[in-house]
């Protein structure tokens, strides 16, 4: 029993460093994947976001549920289409989206943070929405011109309220934003999370941001443990270049190259499955999974 309070009290000692040294600083998490399904997972996730509210850090979350959408989608009887990788987002399929993000995973998200003490608010296309996008298409060859592709009510961030999401940090709230963007008429649009977390960090100039997900990181190749510590842009770029980052993994680095290229200093990718990951990469020297720079 002394053992064990002895590596509690070493551990509060090693991250009482990292506390003073990101205290008043802003870190975005974007929460996704499989821990988007797991109630315990999550839950542990939002206690250590609570914790950094808890000592001077400003979270500001970011979610997905592309699974819960596509099950929602299936209860319905509409079978999930994806163009490129992507979802093509009918009006009916944009409302079912909606409501899983905004209504379910949202909600629960808030109301977790407020029985913590703490203080979560919703911004989102039912509330105050603070992402703004365009429509995106998207283009494939076609003879010597490219071809543009319609892929429904999907967007691509153009702008981000970075005000009012200061002006929340600062009177103690935690946002967390539902990736449903309004568009320049007042319309919505299904925006990627991804994208949407490394625009938002990189609109409030983040100290972090930290793509937590159910990978242990990027992969450098296809050995079981082959996963980068550490990554540089240049680095990134030969990856994708060679197929290793791709699919699911792709919006993720771009997200982190969005931040960082505005000025963000680190980008994270880590496994939300492993308990604590979040203050394991935040205030430990070690880190866990993938560190991303310019």
């Amino acid at each position: 029993m002394m053992e064990s309070a002895i590596e509690k009290a070493a551990a509060l000692v090693e991250a009482h460093h990292y506390i003073r040294r990101f205290n008043g600083k802003t870190i975005v998490v974007k929460i996704g994947g499989s821990i988007m399904d797991d109630p315990g997972a999550l839950s542990g996730m939002i206690q250590d976001i609570c914790f950094m509210d808890a000592v001077g850090m400003h979270p500001v979350v970011v979610h997905g549920g592309g699974k819960g959408i596509t099950k929602s989608m299936a209860q319905a009887g509409i079978e999930a289409q994806f163009v490129q990788g992507r979802r093509y987002t009918d009006e009916r399929t944009l409302a079912i989206a909606e409501h899983v993000l905004v209504n379910q995973i949202n909600q629960s998200i808030i109301e977790q943070i407020n029985q913590l003490d703490h203080r979560g608010v919703g911004l989102h296309s039912l509330a105050s929405c603070v992402v703004f996008a365009d429509r995106l298409f998207l283009s494939e060859p076609d003879g010597d011109q490219d071809r543009k592709i319609d892929i429904g009510e999907v967007g691509e961030v153009r702008w981000v309220n970075a005000d009012l999401l200061t002006a929340l940090t600062g009177a103690g709230y935690i946002p967390v934003i539902a990736p449903i963007a309004r568009d320049g008429g007042g319309g919505k649009l299904n925006v990627n999370a991804d994208s949407v977390a490394g625009h938002v960090a990189a609109a409030i100039k983040a100290e972090k941001i930290v793509l937590v997900s159910d990978t242990h990181g990027v992969r450098t190749g296809s050995a079981q443990d082959a996963y980068a510590k550490h990554l540089t842009k240049a680095e990134i770029a030969c990856l994708v270049d060679n197929g290793t980052i791709s699919e699911g993994m792709l919006p993720k680095v771009q997200a982190s190259l969005t931040a960082l290229e505005a000025g963000v200093s680190k980008a994270h990718i880590i496994d939300g499955r492993i308990p604590h990951s979040l203050m394991l990469e935040v205030y430990t020297d070690q880190g866990i999974g993938t560190e991303l720079v310019l």
